[in-house]
C-alpha cells in the first residue's frame, strides 16, 4: 500500500507554511493511503510529474494547491515516497531538478544533495585551493578514514577542495546533511574516533545489519533513516503535527537530541546546553517523557523554568508530547519562584522592585549606613544569598566573590545590622523577597526530605544560587536526579553560579547542541556577532567559559535588515511599512513579534499600527499569545518565544544598555561588567527570535553593542 513519508527538511520549513497549504499536505497524505500505485501516478488532481532536466529521475513534483508544490522522493522500487519540500510553484520546480538522491553504504540512510549547485560551484573553488599556499581543509585525513564515517566518493572529492571553515559552511548548504555534520565535526577538530561516535553512531541505530549495502533498494534505506525521515501512520496525528509544528518533534529529534534525551539513565545530575534555538527545551521535554515511562508508584517529576510565559509553553509542549493524562499530571510544570511559593505555603506578599529599593533605604536609615540601596540589594543577592550567609561572624569572614566595590572588615558589622533590619522589617509586615523564600523552602525540603523523584530544569542560566539549592534539596541524590538545560548566551538576569560549588556536579554527563533549527544562518551570523569574542561562563563550573564556535544553521534566507531614523516618528511610520511588507509577503499577523527594552516604546509600537488598522495586542507573563494580532513585547517578555518575523525597535544608545540597569563603574567594577553583560545578552536574545526576517531599527545614535559588532550600519535583506 503507497505511503506518504515526511524528510526532516520538510519539518524544519513547516512553520513558514500557511494553514490552506498545511490543509493541502494532509489532502495530499490521504490520497496516497488511499490510491494504489497506479492510481496515484494517474491522478489528475495529484499530478505526481516528472521533470525535465532533472538531476535525478526519482526526484518528481506533486500538487499541493494551485501555487504550491511539493517535491518527493519516488523511488523506482517500494511504495513509500517521501515529500521534501512544499515551495511555490517556480522555486519547487527549480529546486527539484538540481537535487540527488542516493543512499549511504555506511549508514545506509537516504541522502539528499544539491548535485547542480555542487558542480557549478566545486570548480571555482578548485581553482582557489591552487592558487592559495593554504594546506587544503581535510588534508590531515585519509580517503579510507572518510570514506568509513560515510563521506562518498562524489563528497569526498568535492571536500578535498576546500581550504577554510567558511568555504565548508558554503558547501555545507548543497551537502547531504550528515556528512556535512561529518565534515564539520572533522573540520572543528575532532578526531575520527570522536566523529565516529558522536556523529555516525547515532545514525546507525536502525541499520546494525552487517550485509552489503544495496544502493538501488530504496525501500529498505527509508526505514534506515529514521533519524531524518518520519513515517506517519494516524490522520489525527498528522493534523496535529500540521496545525502545531512543535508536535513535529514528537516523530522527529535530531541524533544528538535524541541521544540526550533518551539515554537510559544518567549516574547523576546531566546537562545540555546550547544557542538559542538548537532545541534544548525540546530535549528537556522528550527527556520528561523518557523518564515518565519509568516511575515507580507515588514518583513524581517537577519540571521547572525562570518564567510564566515559558511555563505555558512547557506546559503546551507537554501535552503536544505525552497523550496519556495520567502520566502528564505526575509531572508539575512551574515556574521556581512559583514551587518555592508551594513549599513555603506563605500568605505574605512578595515585593516588587521598586518596594525593595524603598524597604532597603528604610533599613539603612534605621542602622545609620550611609552606602547606597542599590549596594545594599546587590550584596544581599550575591554575597549574603548566593553563599547562603546565615550569621555576622560568617559575613565578617567570608570572600565577597564577584563584587569589585571594596568594604572593610571595619564595615561589615553595620552591613550586616542592615540586612537583619530589612528582613526583620519585612517579617513584621508580611512581606517576602522571592529569593528568600528560596532559602526557607530549601530549610524545609532539608528537614523533610524531598519530594520530587526528578527535577528538570529549562532555562537554567538565569537561575539565582539560592534557587539551585532548593532544587538539589526537592530531588535525592539519585541516578537522574537532575537534568538541566540552558545557555550562558541568553543569561539575561544577573545571576551568577556555579553548578559544581553547589553540589551539583554535570562532569561527564554534559552535552552542548550547536545546530540552530529556527533561524536562518544569516539572521544567526547576525546576532552572534554581538557575543562573539566576549567571555561567557558556563554553567557547571564558573572558571570555565562557553563559546558559540560552531553554532549554525542549516536554514538559509534574507540577512537581517537595520533602520536607521531621524526621529521617533519616521521610526514607528518605517516599522508599520515593515510590518505591512511582511503581511503583503504572506505573513499572518501571529507570525510577527516585535520587542524593545522599554514597556513605554512598545505601548507606542502597538498604538501606532493599531491606528494604521494593523491588529496589535501586548504579550505578557502568563497570557496567551495572540494569533490574529502582531504580538509586541519586551524584550525580556519575549525570551523563550519565536516569530516568522521579529522587529526589534528602539535600539539606541538611551536604551541598550538601560543606564538605569548599569551599576557604575567606579562603584563597582565587576557589578558594571556583569550588568553590561546582560544588558548585551538581552539584545541577542531579542534578535534570535526571528526565523525567517529580522528588522532592527533605532532613533539617533545605534546602541553601542551593534556598533561594536559592525552591525549598525543600515541595511537591507
Amino acid at each position: 500500500m503507497p505511503q506518504l513519508a515526511f524528510d526532516i527538511g520538510f519539518f524544519t520549513e513547516l512553520p513558514k507554511l500557511q494553514p490552506p497549504v498545511r490543509r493541502g499536505v494532509l489532502d495530499a497524505w490521504e490520497k496516497f493511503n488511499r490510491l494504489t500505485l497506479d492510481q496515484l501516478f494517474k491522478d489528475a488532481g495529484l499530478k505526481l510529474e516528472s521533470l525535465t532536466n532533472a538531476r535525478d529521475k526519482q526526484i518528481r513534483t506533486i500538487r499541493i494547491d494551485q501555487f504550491w508544490r511539493g517535491v518527493v522522493l519516488a523511488p523506482a522500487s517500494g511504495d513509500t515516497f517521501v515529500l521534501l519540500r512544499v515551495m511555490q510553484h517556480d522555486k519547487a520546480i527549480a529546486w527539484a531538478r538540481k537535487q540527488k538522491s542516493s543512499i549511504n553504504e555506511v549508514t545506509r540512510a537516504v541522502e539528499i544533495r544539491d548535485a547542480a549547485t555542487l558542480d557549478e560551484i566545486t570548480p571555482a573553488y578548485e581553482q582557489v585551493a591552487q592558487d592559495t599556499p593554504k594546506e587544503r581543509l581535510f588534508a590531515g585525513f585519509s580517503d579510507g578514514d572518510l570514506k568509513a564515517l560515510g563521506i562518498d566518493a562524489t563528497t569526498l572529492a568535492q571536500a578535498r577542495v576546500l581550504t577554510s571553515l567558511e568555504q565548508l559552511d558554503v558547501f555545507g548548504r548543497f551537502f547531504p546533511p550528515d556528512q556535512y555534520k561529518v565534515l564539520e565535526h572533522l573540520a572543528l577538530g575532532a578526531s575520527v574516533e570522536q566523529t565516529w561516535q558522536e556523529v555516525v553512531v547515532p545514525a546507525l541505530a536502525d541499520a546494525a545489519s552487517q550485509e552489503p549495502v544495496d544502493t538501488t533498494d530504496y525501500a529498505t534505506a527509508i526505514a534506515h533513516s529514521r533519524t531524518r525521515i518520519a513515517v506517519v501512520t494516524d490522520a489525527d496525528e498528522l493534523r496535529d503535527i500540521l496545525d502545531k509544528p512543535f508536535a513535529a518533534w514528537r516523530i522527529f529529534l535530531h541524533p544528538t537530541q535524541h541521544k540526550v534525551a533518551y539515554r537510559p539513565s544518567y549516574s547523576g545530575p546531566a546537562q545540555v546546553t546550547g544557542g538559542p534555538g538548537t532545541g534544548k527545551s525540546v530535549v528537556v521535554l522528550h527527556r520528561v517523557r523518557h523518564l515518565l515511562r519509568h516511575l515507580r508508584d507515588g514518583d513524581r517529576i517537577l519540571l521547572t523554568t525562570f518564567t510564566n510565559a515559558l511555563v505555558d509553553s512547557l506546559t503546551e509542549g507537554l501535552c503536544l508530547l505525552v497523550d496519556d493524562p495520567d502520566l502528564r499530571d505526575r509531572v508539575d510544570v512551574m515556574t521556581v519562584d512559583a514551587f518555592a511559593g508551594r513549599v513555603v505555603n506563605t500568605s505574605r506578599r512578595p515585593l516588587t522592585g521598586y518596594e525593595e529599593t524603598a524597604r532597603w533605604e528604610q533599613a539603612a536609615q534605621a542602622t545609620g549606613f550611609t552606602g547606597t540601596p542599590q549596594f545594599l540589594a546587590q550584596e544581599y543577592k550575591h554575597v549574603v544569598l548566593a553563599q547562603d550567609i546565615r550569621g555576622p561572624q560568617e559575613y565578617e569572614r567570608c570572600e565577597r566573590r564577584g563584587r569589585g566595590s571594596a568594604l572593610p572588615a571595619s564595615a561589615r558589622p553595620l552591613v550586616w545590622r542592615t540586612v537583619e533590619e530589612f528582613t526583620r522589617r519585612l517579617a513584621e509586615d508580611g512581606l517576602r523577597t522571592y529569593l528568600g523564600t528560596c532559602v526557607e523552602a530549601t530549610d524545609l525540603l532539608t528537614e523533610r526530605g524531598p519530594c520530587y523523584r526528578h527535577v528538570v530544569v529549562d532555562e537554567a542560566q538565569d537561575l539565582h544560587p539560592a534557587q539551585w539549592r532548593m532544587l538539589r534539596a526537592a530531588a535525592p541524590h539519585r541516578p537522574d536526579d537532575l537534568f538541566i538545560a540552558g545557555d550562558p548566551h541568553q543569561r539575561i538576569y544577573d545571576n551568577r553560579v556555579s553548578l559544581k560549588s553547589l553540589g551539583i556536579n554535570v562532569a561527564g554527563r554534559s552535552t552542548k547542541l550547536r545546530k540552530n533549527y529556527r533561524s536562518t544562518q544569516e539572521i544567526l551570523s547576525w546576532a552572534t556577532g554581538l557575543l562573539l569574542g566576549r567571555p561567557y561562563a558556563e554553567l557547571a563550573d564558573s572558571g570555565r567559559h562557553d563559546t558559540l564556535v560552531g553554532y549554525s544553521s542549516a536554514l538559509h534566507g534574507s540577512g537581517p535588515r537595520v533602520h536607521a531614523a531621524k526621529t521617533e516618528e519616521a521610526e514607528l511610520d518605517a516599522l508599520v511599512e515593515q510590518v505591512r511588507a511582511w503581511v503583503d509577503g504572506g505573513a499572518a499577523y501571529g507570525e510577527i513579534g516585535i520587542c524593545a527594552r522599554f514597556n513605554r516604546t512598545c505601548e507606542k509600537a502597538k498604538e501606532r499600527l493599531i491606528a494604521a488598522r494593523i491588529p496589535a495586542s501586548r504579550v505578557r507573563a502568563g497570557a496567551a499569545r495572540t494569533d490574529d494580532a502582531v504580538n509586541v513585547g519586551t524584550m525580556h517578555t519575549f525570551k523563550g518565544l519565536e516569530y516568522r518575523y521579529t522587529a526589534v525597535v528602539g535600539v539606541n544608545d538611551r536604551s541598550l544598555p538601560n543606564p538605569s540597569a548599569i551599576t557604575p563603574e567606579e562603584a563597582d567594577r565587576l557589578q558594571h561588567e556583569a550588568d553590561l553583560a546582560a544588558e548585551r545578552c538581552l539584545l541577542f536574545v531579542a534578535c534570535t527570535r526571528a526565523r525567517d526576517g529580522l528588522y532592527v531599527s533605532w532613533t539617533g545614535q545605534p546602541s553601542p553593542f551593534l556598533v561594536e559588532a559592525g552591525c549598525g550600519a543600515e541595511q537591507s535583506a
